[in-house]
């Protein structure tokens, strides 16, 4: 039996690799012999993947950012299509990923109409609301969908797709985590040293774009509270000696950490980070944090004049019950001293900090129970079976 799986960036491949190891627990109870093929990155290969094509690093966020991995994009499409059609999976699983996975998606509707498709946490177009066809094609594409938000669910319902919630994978991961005292003396901090993860940058446009702005503002920090100690967790390799010329033209007292993400986030006293998944693992962690996002002035031009792009939210713990948790800085909001004045209230304000905290607590309620990769596992494995029985 065969599954084919579809993702990109760096959160996309974690995704993939918590859905695998919960796939092939399934299988090895069921006594089925699994292969699983994809488009990913290492996390998805460590956990049993063949690896078709490593899409961690051809992703992007906005419209003139895009440009540079069009041609890269096309090619993993090409070569993920043929696949598809010398080797047709029992299953294929689409994760997030909007535009490559609609190209996937389509194609499959067209030249492989019987292979069942079921999307795991599908791409915000339920926050976003840009394109109706967008939309469109998730629900004419998929069999079905595996949400992650109850938002989510609710969303595709209402547009007619058959929708399991199943909660948010990273209520798993986060019970691997070590407690702030056991992640300090892994790092060696001491207890009383004020700690705050800077995480600012897991595609390389956000290199340009966020990293600059987040070190401004741990330098004025810095300055300000002289006893604090920076540590940046490591996303991509490839990233290393750009951060690491960064905390020096800054000034930083910091440490860049590779392999040792968790650690880092759950001994922190505060977060400056770039909006993405890490904002949830963060809440999961009861770190305070700051959010923020920039892209090219030209995209956000284009996103507010022209598409008329608004969201009511953009990070993952505020998205969940739509409603401000955690203080959110997007574009020209997104300005060092913004994130110093919400950085060091939530570090030296305890009402305001307690008042995140309460906030993350309620959050959680709405993530659902542990165990939500051995349920999405589950459906896919009911979709696997059901396809080689016919």
């Amino acid at each position: 039996m065969k599954i084919f799986i579809s993702t990109g960036e760096v959160s996309g491949d974690l995704q993939g690799a918590l859905l695998i190891s919960a796939i092939k627990r399934h299988a090895a109870t069921a006594g089925l012999e699994l292969e699983i093929v994809g488009l990913g990155g290492q996390r998805m290969a460590e956990a049993g993947a063949t690896i078709l094509a490593d899409t961690v690093a051809i992703g992007s966020m906005g419209l003139i950012e895009s440009v540079p991995y069009i041609w890269p994009t096309i090619q993993v499409q090409k070569k993920a299509k043929q696949y598809l059609k010398d080797s047709p999976p029992d299953v294929v699983v689409l994760i997030d990923y909007l535009t490559p996975n609609l190209g996937i998606g389509s194609y499959i509707r067209r030249c492989l109409p019987s292979l069942p498709v079921l999307w795991y946490i599908a791409p915000q177009e339920w926050v976003w609301s840009i394109s109706p066809r967008n939309t469109s094609l998730i629900v004419n594409i998929c069999d079905r969908i595996l949400a992650i938000f109850p938002e989510e669910a609710t969303y595709f319902e209402k547009k007619g797709a058959q929708v399991s919630w199943v909660g948010h994978p990273l209520v798993d991961r986060i019970q691997a985590a070590p407690s702030r005292e056991v992640a300090r003396k892994t790092l060696g901090i001491p207890s009383e040293q004020v700690s705050v993860a800077l995480i600012p940058a897991s595609r390389s446009q956000e290199l340009k774009y966020l990293m600059p702005v987040i070190f401004e503002a741990a330098q004025i920090i810095q300055a300000k509270l002289p006893a604090v100690h920076f540590w940046i967790p490591l996303s991509q390799s490839a990233f290393c000696s750009k951060i690491e010329a960064a905390i020096a033209d800054f000034g930083l007292r910091a440490t860049l950490v590779e392999n040792q993400t968790l650690e880092v986030l759950a001994a922190a006293d505060l977060a400056i980070a770039k909006s993405g998944t890490v904002n949830l693992e963060l809440a999961l962690l009861d770190v305070p944090q700051v959010v923020l996002y920039r892209v090219s002035r030209i995209t956000a031009i284009i996103a507010q004049y022209l598409l008329k792009f608004s969201i009511p939210f953009m990070s993952p713990p505020n998205l969940v019950q739509m409603k401000p948790i955690v203080p959110e800085l997007l574009q020209d909001e997104a300005t060092a001293e913004n994130i110093v004045f919400h950085g060091l209230e939530l570090l030296q304000n305890g009402d305001r900090r307690q008042q995140t905290l309460d906030g993350y607590r309620e959050m959680r309620e709405h993530l659902g129970d542990v165990g939500v990769c051995d349920r999405a596992a589950a459906e896919i494995m009911k979709y696997l079976k059901l396809n080689v029985a016919n």
